[in-house]
C-alpha cells in the first residue's frame, strides 16, 4: 500500500510482551496500529505469548489474544519460513523459526510488521515498521 493509506498490521511477540507489561507508550501504541486499519498475530506468537503466561496473567493476556486475529500456519507459510531460514543462513545469518513462521505470515499476508527487533527481520521484502522504548514508530532504516 502506497503511504497515507490504511495498512493492516502483524504483531511480533515483543509488542504485545510490552502492552502486556504495562511499558509506557505500548498501549497508546496498539490503539494507533487499531486506527490504521486490521490488526493479527500469527500462531507463533500466540504460542510464544501463552507459553510465556503467568497463570496470574491468563485473563489479561487471553484477553489481548482474543481480541487479534490470529493467522494460522499454513502449509505454504511453513515453506515460506522454511525458504527464509535456508537463504539466510547462506548469507551467514541464523534466524529462529519463530521469527521466520512471523515474517513468512507477514509476507504471505502482505502485512506490515511491527517489531522492536528489525535485526531478526532482515528481509527486504518485508514491510516492517520498529517500536521504540517509548512505543513510537519508525519505518525500517
Amino acid at each position: 500500500m502506497s503511504g497515507g493509506e490504511v495498512s493492516d498490521h502483524i504483531l511480533d511477540s515483543n509488542i504485545l510482551i510490552r502492552y502486556l507489561r504495562k511499558i509506557t507508550g505500548y498501549k497508546d501504541l496498539l490503539k494507533a496500529i487499531e486506527r490504521e486499519g486490521w490488526s493479527y498475530i500469527s500462531a507463533m506468537t500466540r504460542l510464544e505469548i501463552v507459553r510465556g503466561m503467568l497463570e496470574r496473567e491468563r485473563q489479561g493476556t487471553m484477553d489481548l489474544l482474543n481480541s487479534l486475529e490470529t493467522i494460522s500456519i499454513t502449509s505454504e507459510i511453513a515453506d515460506q519460513a522454511g525458504a527464509l531460514i535456508r537463504t539466510w543462513k547462506s548469507r551467514g545469518m541464523i534466524l529462529s523459526d519463530a521469527d521466520a513462521l512471523i515474517a513468512a505470515t507477514a509476507i504471505h499476508h502482505s502485512l506490515t510488521l511491527v517489531t522492536t527487533n528489525p535485526k531478526h527481520f532482515p528481509m527486504p521484502e518485508l514491510d516492517l515498521r520498529v517500536a521504540d522504548d517509548a512505543g513510537n514508530l519508525s519505518q525500517r532504516q
